[in-house]
C-alpha cells in the first residue's frame, strides 16, 4: 500500500486511479502529522448472484416492526 499526501492525490489523480484499477491501494493523509484519513482501493466485482432461498426452511429471522430497514433491504434484494 502507497501513502500519499492529499496534495499528491490532487496533483495525480488520475495516475492514482490508472494504479487502482491494476489492483493498487493507497492511504491519503492529511496535514502536517500525515495522520492517514482515507483510503482508495478498487473496487471487489462481485463473484456471482447470490441464490434465493439456500436456507429455506433450515434458518428463520424475524424483523420487529421498530426496524429502520426493510426486509428487502435486509436481504440485499
Amino acid at each position: 500500500m502507497k501513502t500519499l499526501t492529499v496534495t499528491d492525490m490532487e496533483a495525480h489523480f488520475s495516475d492514482i486511479i490508472g494504479e487502482v484499477i491494476n489492483g493498487e491501494q493507497f492511504q491519503i493523509s492529511f496535514d502536517a502529522s500525515k495522520e492517514p484519513v482515507a483510503m482508495i482501493v478498487p473496487v471487489q466485482k462481485q463473484k456471482k448472484s447470490r441464490k434465493i432461498g439456500v436456507l429455506d426452511g433450515k434458518a428463520l429471522f424475524k424483523i420487529n416492526g421498530e426496524s429502520k430497514i426493510s426486509e428487502k433491504e435486509f436481504l440485499g434484494i
